[in-house]
């Protein structure tokens, strides 16, 4: 929450003293109680009478404020995210960033692929067997042969009896004669000639030596042939790739002792606010910082480094001097960027000379948000200061910014039906936290700009056009980054 009621939402709360993690006043939602639990917490967005807006500040005035639609220049919801990917990726020159680094694979969790990956080798790079049991040439019953075919450790070929037979990592077998068996590991090499493997479940030998499959045998089985899974060259996985842990071991198979990545954006996070309090009770009109303990491990889940967060309080000339000696890929402000008396971002922004691209966008929460590019390759976000709302920005604006730094392929949008009706902005798009059922989406009733209690037990936020949603309607999916992890599409892995 900002100081001196900077409308951090573009609204006030009502007559309730707010905090940062919480909010006050009597408008909307806000005002239920007696409501304990998840179950609880489950309920229709926007029952009160007063409306969706009612009650969306955290601020000590009264009223509803400004709607977004009637702020110039506020951008469209979607088109702000747009704008926010295309401004955190490189200039399209069709050669590999300049950001790429070669890193050990035990360094490269969570980074994304600079380029593809494509095979060094053959997976497998032999015929290797899939199973325990008894490598066999030619149609059955076969005669028992030692190790002796000429692998390493017996190299006369005598039948002295079965043996351990064929273990992985060993050199290759000699061709195995047509009707006779030998015992193989899972993981050795299958002897030239051989024409399957039986399980060993699935065998028997006599007092003659001989071995019976107590099942038909074809051609091929329970053989791995090289090549089954890929071929040298063969590509694996496109670059933007979030690398998890099953592709590190799929890089180790395919022959990788480093991989080519972009190393992950570094950010400074400044909390601006000369009410906030680090540490203990609110007291004397000053409240706790929320949005310090939240910002750096929420962009840590989105991949990023987070270099610094500090508290300025509301000083112009202290955010001046933070911004403008940055060297990070992005800074990172909570509060200041509506028009009170210690909004400061804007004229800030105008002093460096950083270029506008997003200042504020139809969205609730949220709205005055901002974006800008501070030089080639480094950009800022100005979050609004209530928490709710930060989260907001955190979704709309620095989600896909990072995402295009870290050089990861943005993940694939999808909807899922709501459950239950849930009320709309006349003009702007709502965000409202949920959690999934059997029957569809759940809104949350904790949703108001100052509000942290829905978004702490919610796993993600939807997406509400203009006008609201009815049961049954799709709305589209903004996961939380730590629900979101090493999705398909190259979601954000730490």
């Amino acid at each position: 929450m900002t100081a001196h009621d900077r409308k951090a939402d573009g609204t006030t709360a009502g007559n309730g003293t707010g905090t940062a993690g919480g909010g006050g006043g009597r408008g909307g939602t806000e005002g239920i109680d007696g409501i304990d639990g998840i179950d609880d917490v489950l309920a229709l967005v926007g029952r009160s009478p007063a409306g969706p807006d009612a009650g969306h500040g955290a601020g000590r005035g009264t009223g509803t404020g400004p709607a977004t639609s009637g702020r110039h220049g506020a951008t469209a919801w979607s088109d702000a995210r747009a704008l926010a990917a295309r401004s955190g990726r490189p200039a399209p020159d069709g050669t590999p960033s300049t950001r790429a680094r070669r890193v050990p694979l035990d360094q490269a969790l969570g980074l994304a692929l600079a380029e593809p990956l494509a095979a060094l080798t053959d997976l497998p790079s032999f015929d290797t067997a899939a199973m325990d049991g008894w490598a066999v040439s030619g149609p059955g019953p076969w005669s028992v042969r030692s190790r002796g075919t000429g692998s390493d450790g017996d190299r006369d070929g005598g039948d002295d009896g079965p043996g351990p037979g064929l273990l992985a990592g060993h050199a290759t077998a000699a061709p195995l004669p047509d009707g006779s068996a030998v015992r193989i590991a899972t993981g050795a090499r299958v002897p030239p000639d051989a024409t399957a493997v039986i399980r060993s479940e699935h065998a028997r030998t006599d007092g003659a030596g001989h071995l019976h499959s107590e099942r038909p045998v074809t051609q091929g089985q329970d053989i791995r042939p090289r090549g089954q899974e890929c071929r040298s060259g063969e590509r694996l996985l496109p670059a933007g790739y979030v690398i998890t842990p099953a592709v590190l071991g799929l890089a180790a198979a395919a022959g990788y002792d480093e991989l080519p990545t972009i190393p992950r954006p570094r950010v400074d996070v400044l909390v601006l606010g000369d009410e906030l309090l680090a540490e203990g009770l609110p007291h004397d009109g000053l409240i706790r910082d929320a949005l310090g303990p939240l910002i750096a491990p929420w962009l840590r889940a989105l991949g990023a480094e987070v270099t610094a967060t500090r508290r300025l309080g509301d000083d112009a000339e202290a955010l001046h001097r933070a911004v403008s000696a940055s060297t990070a890929d992005l800074v990172i402000t909570t509060g200041g960027t509506a028009a009170g008396p210690v909004d400061h971002v804007h004229t800030v922004l105008r002093r460096t000379g950083a270029e506008l691209l997003v200042d504020g966008v139809a969205v609730r929460p949220g709205h005055p948000m901002v974006l800008a590019r501070r030089a080639p390759g480094r950009l800022f976000i100005g979050l609004p200061g209530n928490p709710l709302a930060a989260v907001s920005g955190l979704l709309t604006l620095a989600e896909p910014v990072l995402c295009a730094l870290a050089g990861r392929t943005p993940r694939t949008p999808y909807h899922v039906p709501v459950r239950d009706a849930v009320h709309g902005h006349p003009s702007d798009t709502r965000l409202v936290p949920f959690v999934h059922r059997d029957e569809g989406l759940v809104p949350l009733r904790f949703n108001g700009p100052a509000m942290l209690r829905g978004i702490a037990v919610a796993d993600g936020l939807a997406v509400v056009k203009p006008g609201g949603a009815r049961p049954g309607d799709d709305l589209e999916v903004l996961d939380l980054p730590w629900n979101a992890m090493a999705t398909v599409d190259g979601g954000c892995f730490t």
